[in-house]
C-alpha cells in the first residue's frame, strides 16, 4: 500500500496535478508504471505546445538551409510512409524530430531566448522529481549538483550501472551526451542506435540479458552504428524519451542527424524483441539508409577535396608571390651559407683532431689500466706449485687455439682459474666462461669462491674458453 502511495505522491509532484483522483486513473491506466504514466503524461502536453519559428539568433539563412536539409531527407527516404513493410515490421519511413533545447543548449552551448512551453514545464517538472526522488543535490550545493547531473556525467553513470547489472558485453555506448554522439555518427557516416533504459519496468532485464547483451547483437551495433544509451531516470534519458515519444519500454531507435536542432527518426522498437527480430530490423534499417549515408559521404569527400583544391591553389599563389623575395635574398643566403659550411668544416676537423687524441689517451690509459690488472692478477696466483697428491694440474684451452698450463693447489678457488687466464692472455676480464667438455660443465660467478676439490676439477682438468655473447 505504501508503494501505491509513494507512486502517486511522485506523480502528483512531478505533474504538478493536484487533483488526486485524476491522477489515480492516469496511474491505474498505465498499470501503475510510474515512469510509463509520466512519459504518457509529458508526450500528450508536448504535442500541442509551440514551438518558436526562430531564435534570437537565428537567421533567415540558417532556416532556409534547415528547411533544405529537411526536404532532401524526404525526397531521400527509402520508404513512403504508407508503405508496406515486412510482417510486422513497418517500413522505413524518416520522421523529422526536434530535440529539446536544453539538449542542443547544454551539449553545444547555443543560446535561445524562445523556448517552448512544453519544454519549460517537462524541464521543470524533471528538476523537481529528480528532486523529490533523492536524485538530485540539495539547494545548497546547486553547482555541485549540475556538475554531478551534466550529460556527461549521467552518460558515464548509465554505462557503470548497466555494465555492473549486466556484464561487459553490449552495445558500446557513449560515455558522451546525446548531441555529442550525434554529431560523432555525423562525423563517422553511421546512423546511431538509441536505447532507452527503463530500470523498473519488467521486461527490461530479460531484453538486456538476452537480447541487447547478445554477442551477435552487440558486435552488429559496434560495427555499424553509435550507440548511445541513457536512462529514463536521467535527466536527458527523460528529456530524449519525450522527444522520441516512447510509449513502451523496452525502448530502442535508430537516428540520423539531420540539422543542429533535428534529427531523422528512422526506426524505433518497443517492446522486448529477441535477438533475431533486432538483427532483422537493424539491418533493414542499415540497407535501406545506405545510399543516404553513401551520398553523405561523397558529398563530404567532395566538399574536402574543394577544400584541398583551394588551399592548392592559395599555396600556389604564395609560392608564386614570394618567388621573387626568394630571389632576392638568394645571393645573400648562398655568401651566409658558403661561411657556414666553411666554419663548419673547420670546427668538424678540430673536433675530429681532439677525439683522435682523446681517443688514444683513452686507449693507452685502458691499457695501462689492464696491464697493471694483469700484473696484479699474476702477483695474486703466488709461486706455482710443485707436483703433489693435493696440487691441481690445470690445461686451458684458449679461442685462438693456444693452452695454457699450471698446477694450483686443490684449496685454490675457481676464481684462480680466471686470474691466471686474465693474467696469461689478452682476453677482455668478465667477458668469458670456463667450461669443460664432457660432462658438459659451466664455471660461471656462482662457483668463483669454491675450491679446485669442491668443484670437481682435482687433481687434474681440461677447460676451455667459452666466450660471453
Amino acid at each position: 500500500m505504501s508503494d501505491v502511495a509513494d507512486k502517486l505522491s511522485n506523480f502528483q509532484a512531478i505533474t504538478g496535478l493536484e487533483d488526486v483522483d485524476l491522477c489515480t486513473e492516469i496511474l491505474n491506466a498505465h498499470d501503475w508504471d510510474l515512469e510509463l504514466a509520466i512519459s504518457s503524461f509529458t508526450s500528450n502536453t508536448n504535442s500541442g505546445e509551440h514551438v518558436p519559428a526562430a531564435t534570437s539568433s537565428a537567421t533567415a539563412a540558417d532556416y532556409a538551409a534547415e528547411e533544405d536539409a529537411i526536404e532532401r531527407f524526404e525526397q531521400m527516404r527509402l520508404v513512403n510512409n504508407g508503405g508496406a513493410g515486412a510482417p510486422g515490421s513497418p517500413g522505413l519511413a524518416w520522421k523529422i524530430i526536434t530535440l529539446p533545447i536544453s539538449i542542443i543548449s547544454g551539449s553545444l552551448g547555443l543560446a535561445s531566448s524562445a523556448i517552448g512551453l512544453g519544454f519549460w514545464i517537462a524541464g521543470g517538472m524533471l528538476s523537481y522529481s529528480l528532486g523529490v526522488i533523492g536524485l538530485s543535490g540539495s539547494g545548497g550545493r546547486s553547482g555541485e549538483s549540475s556538475s554531478l547531473n551534466s550529460p556527461t556525467n549521467e552518460a558515464i553513470r548509465f554505462v557503470s550501472m548497466f555494465e555492473r547489472e549486466y556484464g561487459d558485453v553490449h552495445p558500446n555506448f557513449a560515455c558522451e551526451s546525446f548531441m555529442d554522439a550525434l554529431q560523432r555518427s555525423r562525423r563517422e557516416f553511421k546512423l546511431m542506435f538509441v536505447y532507452l533504459h527503463s530500470p523498473d519496468h519488467p521486461d527490461t532485464p530479460l531484453f538486456c540479458e538476452e537480447s541487447l547483451c547478445s554477442e551477435v547483437l552487440s558486435a552488429f551495433v559496434n560495427e555499424n552504428f553509435v550507440a548511445w544509451g541513457g536512462s529514463i531516470r536521467d535527466s536527458e534519458g527523460f528529456k530524449m524519451s519525450n522527444s522520441l515519444k516512447a510509449s513502451r519500454f523496452p525502448f530502442c531507435a535508430v537516428v540520423m542527424a539531420a540539422t543542429n536542432q533535428r534529427i531523422a527518426l528512422l526506426q524505433q522498437v518497443e517492446g522486448p524483441k529477441s535477438t533475431e527480430e533486432m538483427l532483422t530490423v537493424l539491418q533493414r534499417v542499415l540497407e535501406e539508409s545506405s545510399p543516404v549515408l553513401v551520398a553523405a559521404r561523397l558529398e563530404s569527400e567532395e566538399r574536402v577535396n574543394s577544400i584541398r583544391l583551394r588551399e592548392e591553389q592559395d599555396a600556389a599563389f604564395q609560392a608564386a608571390l614570394q618567388a621573387d623575395q626568394a630571389r632576392e635574398r638568394q645571393k645573400q643566403e648562398e655568401e651566409e651559407r658558403l661561411a657556414r659550411e666553411a666554419a663548419e668544416v673547420e670546427r668538424k676537423e678540430k673536433e675530429e683532431v681532439e677525439a683522435r687524441e682523446r681517443a688514444a689517451r683513452e686507449a693507452a690509459e685502458i691499457e695501462a689500466a689492464m696491464v697493471k690488472l694483469r700484473e696484479e692478477k699474476a702477483l695474486s696466483l703466488g709461486p706455482e706449485p710443485e707436483k703433489a697428491p693435493d696440487v691441481t694440474q690445470v690445461l686451458v684451452r684458449l679461442p685462438n687455439g693456444d693452452r695454457k698450463g699450471r698446477r694450483f693447489h686443490c684449496t685454490a678457488t675457481v676464481q684462480s682459474l680466471y686470474d691466471f687466464v686474465d693474467s696469461s692472455s689478452d682476453l677482455g676480464i668478465g667477458n668469458y666462461t670456463l667450461a669443460t667438455n664432457f660432462p658438459r660443465v659451466l664455471y660461471g660467478p656462482d662457483k668463483l669462491s669454491s675450491t679446485l676439490k669442491e668443484a670437481g676439477l682435482h687433481p687434474q682438468v681440461s677447460l676451455f674458453v667459452e666466450l660471453n655473447s
